[in-house]
């Protein structure tokens, strides 16, 4: 292999790992305005806000794992949050499944609460 192919290769390359980088960081991002476009109906702020979702996995596949928690463990909409929570994501482009997981370790306090969620409910 010449010089001037190894170096088309390595640029090809390396052009393809920036545009599913690029792709990746799009995704993230549209999951995470997805998410924030559910709300707990007992708090005027975003469940992302709040601090309710622990983590996003997105695999290569599209398939998006998500664990979540609630403000207290008998929460009114327990059943129904994890729902709304599956149509948003579901809803964005590039999203192939979501899978949502109730988990109550660590339980949540406000101190995973964002700033913008604390403006919004006046907790400064």
């Amino acid at each position: 292999m010449l010089m001037s192919e190894a170096l088309n290769t390595s640029g090809a390359r390396n052009a393809a790992e920036t545009a599913e980088a690029a792709e990746a960081e799009r995704l993230t991002n549209d999951v995470i305005k997805a998410l924030k476009t559910v709300y707990d109906p007992e708090i005027p702020a975003d469940i992302y806000e709040l601090g309710l979702i622990y983590r996003i996995d997105i695999g290569d596949d599209g398939v998006v794992e998500i664990d979540m928690t609630l403000t207290a463990p008998g929460c009114p909409v327990a059943g129904e949050m994890p729902i709304w929570v599956k149509n948003a994501v579901s809803a964005v482009p590039g999203v192939s499944d979501v899978k949502v997981n109730m988990v109550f370790q660590p339980p949540w306090d406000q101190s995973r609460m964002s700033d913008e969620a604390r403006v919004a409910l006046d907790m400064w």
